[in-house]
């Protein structure tokens, strides 16, 4: 489907699904801070979105496996019971068989309620079309409910863009309810929405496109680092364009400008970004990263606080 056609069907009323990738903050003497972490998590399903935990935002690529488990602890008692939340399977530099070891880090979310999303690994990179498929069948089989996830290098090496061979085949598995799409090209997005539109409608395409957020126009859902930052704010504005709000426009402008600031290259340093962010906004102790996580220059706060001031917030 071409853009111009895919354009020609934006309609306000579709309401979004919208999940925010949650920052993992850290006290000033490099603990993780529980206690905000469990706020912003009730804050994001306060304001209407999902909580993603151990994503990429939540550090999952440094965490150790009894860290990635305490988060999932952390996740539920602050959701309480019932409430749903995505939480990210990492097996990357992991030894043993993948089936086991991507099981392994679903049965431990799947325990606690979550929906597991699967992180790819770099023994993908050199796989062929079809056992990349028979992989994910073989591994979301026992769930009701399991994610995709495809990632692009510049977030992280282990990340791999799928064929649309691949993307035809996952749509192929019935558990499988959906992919992020992570490859900030606005073209390869739109080829799996056509896709979707195609073989399994009711398949949802998250867009990972922090470059590109209006991306909901065109019939993506979104799972995003960038609102993470802000949760209420994206929330917000879905409700505009649900409600066919015109103000939605300059609000989904404001939070495109934070996200072409934030999301600038070194691509992974946007985490220490959402730290400062975050800590400008008085919401966690401390604008530290995780200490492996690549760090933005000291007058990030400077860029930042005009993205705070656009966004109607008072730093």
């Amino acid at each position: 489907m071409s853009i111009a056609d895919r354009s020609s069907k934006r309609a306000h009323g579709r309401k979004i699904e919208g999940i925010a990738a949650c920052l993992l903050p850290y006290e000033t003497n490099g603990e993780i801070a529980k206690d905000a972490f469990q706020e912003s998590v009730r804050r994001t399903e306060a304001a209407g979105l999902k909580c993603a935990v151990n994503m990429d935002t939540g550090y999952a690529n440094y965490l150790t496996e009894d860290e990635r488990n305490e988060v999932l602890r952390l996740t539920r008692e602050a959701l309480g019971p019932e409430k749903p939340f995505v939480a990210g399977v990492f097996v990357e530099g992991l030894e043993g068989d993948l089936v086991e070891l991507y099981r392994k880090g679903a049965d431990a979310i799947a325990e606690v309620g979550g929906t597991p999303i699967l992180f790819q690994t770099t023994r993908f990179h050199d796989w062929a079309a079809s056992e990349i498929v028979a992989l994910y069948a073989e591994v979301c089989a026992p769930y009701e409910s399991v994610l995709g996830f495809e990632l692009g290098k510049m977030f992280a090496p282990n990340g791999m863009i799928y064929s649309e061979e691949v993307i035809a085949g996952l749509m192929g598995i019935p558990s499988l309810k959906g992919i992020k799409h992570s490859s900030l090209s606005r073209g390869e997005e739109l080829k799996r929405l056509a896709l979707r539109d195609e073989l399994r409608p009711d398949f949802k395409i998250y867009t990972g496109n922090d470059l590109g957020i209006d991306m909901i126009e065109y019939g993506s859902d979104y799972l995003l680092g960038l609102a993470a930052f802000c949760p209420e704010k994206f929330a917000e504005r879905d409700r505009m364009w649900e409600d066919g709000d015109e103000g939605y426009f300059e609000l989904n402008d404001a939070l495109q400008y934070l996200g072409n600031v934030a999301f600038r290259p070194a691509v992974p340093a946007y985490k220490h970004s959402c730290a400062v962010f975050q800590h400008l906004l008085g919401r966690i102790p401390s604008s530290e990263p995780h200490p492996k996580c690549p760090r933005r220059p000291e007058w990030e706060s400077e860029m930042l606080a005009d993205c705070v001031a656009r966004l109607g917030y008072e730093s």
